[in-house]
């Protein structure tokens, strides 16, 4: 008798976050990784509650973490905000590598996709639907660049 031994590929999305002091958009892809799509905005004090249970579902194997920087490459005021939170989500979740992704521009482009897209001003003054436009536009980056 053969012992066969079963191969089980286990699909898993990446998910991006676009990392705000109030609010942070979130986005993730399919489970093949092939397209990003944004997935919700969450408060900022409830980031941590929401991937708990978000990864009680789902299948993770990667985040993807905005990195603001200057137009002279340097880092950002902001980041002030984001390393402390970067720490505490690789000691939250230590079975997922976090890679950070330069997020110049992404706030500007997500504004850019709504006019575009038709959206009306009112929609447009939406800051959670462009945190999450933005998330969305860092992880297509990574998937562009991978």
């Amino acid at each position: 008798m053969h012992n066969f031994i079963n191969f089980v590929t286990i699909l898993a999305r990446i998910l991006a976050i676009d990392f705000g002091e109030k609010r942070t958009g979130i986005a993730v892809t399919d489970e093949m990784q092939l397209i990003a799509s944004g997935l919700t905005t969450v408060e900022t004090k409830k980031i941590f509650s929401f991937l708990t249970d978000y990864l009680k579902k789902e299948n993770v194997s990667l985040f993807i973490v905005g990195e603001p920087k200057q137009l002279d490459n340097t880092k950002s005021q902001s980041e002030q905000f984001i390393t402390p939170f970067v720490e505490k989500l690789a000691k939250t979740f230590p079975k997922i590598p976090i890679k950070r992704i330069d997020e110049r521009f992404t706030s500007k482009m997500a504004f850019q996709v709504m006019i575009d897209s038709g959206l009306s001003k009112k929609k447009r003054r939406n800051k959670a639907l462009i945190d999450e436009i933005s998330a969305t536009i860092i992880l297509q980056s990574y998937l562009h660049y991978k």
